[in-house]
Formats: structure tokens, C-alpha cells, sequence
């Protein structure tokens, strides 16, 4: 079995976005509703560590070339 590639920064945030508008329509069952939050937190955190790493190395190649 091969692993998935992990999902771009954009694509969290694609995601994140749906995510959003889901919960944001309301007119989901209330399971559905509480779901889709625990979904965009998680998605919230991985876009957060993935900013951040994304930050890290790209302030790593700015100091490698002062």
C-alpha cells in the first residue's frame, strides 16, 4: 500500500474553505455540523504547521544567500 502525497498548503486551505462554507449553511444535520467543525480545526492545524515550516525554510534560504 503507498502513502498519499500530503495535501499542498493551498489544498488545506481549499479544503479548510469548503469546510467552512458547510458549517457556515447551516442547514446540516447537527452531527454533520459537529463533524465538519472537528474536521476544520484539524484542518486549521495542519495548515498552521504547515505555514510554519513553510516560513522556517524560506527564511533558512534568505539567510543561506545574505
Amino acid at each position: 500500500m503507498s502513502a498519499q502525497p500530503e495535501p499542498t498548503f493551498e489544498q488545506l486551505l481549499a479544503s479548510l474553505e469548503q469546510t467552512i462554507g458547510r458549517l457556515a449553511d447551516g442547514t446540516a444535520p447537527l452531527d454533520e455540523l459537529v463533524a465538519a467543525h472537528e474536521r476544520g480545526a484539524r484542518l486549521l492545524s495542519e495548515a498552521e504547521k504547515r505555514l510554519e515550516s513553510l516560513r522556517a525554510k524560506a527564511e533558512a534560504l534568505s539567510a543561506q544567500l545574505r
